[in-house]
């Protein structure tokens, strides 16, 4: 129940892939020798970045530009991987607002769950029969230390990230003994884009550097973990205890502390 090594057909496809913790994915994966398929909606990043890892590491590095959250386009994206041999996928696309849920306007909200939950069931869903089949393959489907609590202010993107955690854990044990596993990656505050996009820089300048860690540190504990076939991982000691804090504390204290941060700046 792992990642198997790297085979001259096998390909590893990673979503998100044009920033952060997905280009990261992708750096990590290529210096291990795996050949990867890089998705997301931006096509000139993804063509930089394969270019890149063809040239440091000699992997094959393809991409296939798509928005996760168009059922179509995903659909069609799903079909020209299925015809490769795809062993391994990492569903890392994902976005979220800091804002009430009245303030941040239910088409937003509708296109995070687009995004967070259905192209990760998705995706997962289509590549677990093939792998089974071989006996091989591994899938990394990264949720958050958000997932541990119910966040006011960061509802619909906690909540959508408790369902990455739940369903791939389920479906982890679902596989047991069929050569192939789910593992969640769950991190905590990672120095990207997330925050400029979720509209919370200021929120995020905020906090004490110390919280934050670096996108290529998460990356390389979820290959490793990965590779190992493992259930769960929570990069960074600091991140651990706040997950097992979301998951003990009572909600009367933790809320007005979390309604608080999603105000501060």
């Amino acid at each position: 129940m792992a990642l198997p090594p790297p085979t001259r057909n096998g390909t590893v496809v990673i979503t998100g892939a044009s920033s952060g913790i997905g280009r990261e994915l992708a750096r990590e994966l290529a210096r291990r020798s795996y050949g990867v398929v890089l998705v997301a909606r931006r096509a000139e990043r993804l063509a930089g970045l394969a270019a890149e890892l063809t040239a440091e590491h000699g992997v094959q590095a393809d991409i296939d530009p798509c928005d996760l959250t168009d059922a179509a386009a995903r659909h069609a994206l799903v079909d020209r991987l299925l015809e490769r041999e795809v062993i391994g996928v990492c569903n890392n696309a994902g976005f979220g607002t800091v804002a009430n849920l009245l303030d941040a306007g239910v088409e937003r909200e509708l296109q995070v769950v687009r995004l967070n939950v259905e192209a990760v069931h998705h995706l997962t869903g289509a590549f677990l029969p093939p792998m089974v089949q071989r006996g091989a393959g591994a899938i990394l489907n990264v949720a958050s230390t958000a997932a541990f609590q119910p966040l006011p202010g960061f509802a619909t993107y906690a909540a959508s990230k408790a369902f990455v955690q739940s369903f791939s854990e389920a479906v982890h044990a679902e596989l047991r003994g069929n050569g192939v596993s789910v593992t969640t990656l769950s991190p905590g505050f990672t120095r990207t884009e997330f925050g400029k996009r979720a509209n919370a820089a200021q929120q995020e300048s905020a906090l004490p550097d110390a919280l934050f860690m670096d996108a290529d540190e998460v990356a390389y504990a979820g290959v490793e973990a990965m590779l190992a076939g493992r259930r769960t991982v929570t990069p960074g000691l600091h991140n651990r205890a706040s997950a097992f804090g979301g998951r003990v504390v009572p909600r009367s204290l933790l809320f007005p502390l979390f309604k608080r941060m999603t105000r501060a700046g």
